[in-house]
């Protein structure tokens, strides 16, 4: 079985059918997809941000990470099970779409360096943690997680208008 069966046999699905064609459920899960990922970017923004010593420079960076790391997760949570729902009911469109696998891509990449991130540079965030400006791996790591969910963002936007 090919990927693009998958696909058509997820997107015909009575489950993927019913959220297709739904009046309702559709724009409700795409709304709630889209705040979701307003909620979780915007917290890693705000933190990314202050990798990159451009906002909050004098609040400890532990601090700012500790107070919207739930906010992110949740967001994080909510947008990848809406995101699942509408691929699942509209797969075999997503499949084609170049601009879902560069999604997709920037996705992987954002989670990438968010693991590299907590396993490097978080590990000695004690020692720069008041400093106006992090160290150049800490800037860096901020500037890269901008870089990919504002292209997660593009791909997505740019997606829903090439379906």
């Amino acid at each position: 079985m090919s990927l693009l069966s998958l696909c058509q046999w997820l997107q015909d699905t009575p489950w993927g059918t019913a959220i297709r064609e739904s009046v309702w459920v559709f724009p409700i899960i795409e709304t709630t997809h889209v705040l979701a990922l307003s909620i979780s970017v915007g917290t890693i923004a705000i933190v990314d941000l202050r990798l990159f010593g451009v906002i909050l420079k004098k609040e400890p960076a532990s601090e700012i990470s500790q107070q919207v790391l739930p906010w992110s997760v949740a967001g994080f949570v909510v947008m990848f099970l809406t995101g699942a729902l509408l691929f699942w009911c509209q797969a075999v469109k997503a499949y084609n779409s170049p601009f879902f696998r560069i999604k997709l891509i920037c996705l992987f990449l954002a989670g990438l360096n968010a693991l590299i991130f907590q396993f490097t540079v978080n590990k000695t965030m004690a020692t720069w943690d008041r400093d106006l400006i992090p160290p150049a791996r800490a800037r860096l790591a901020g500037l890269a997680s901008l870089v990919l969910w504002t292209g997660v963002i593009a791909a997505g936007r740019t997606m829903a208008y090439k379906f």
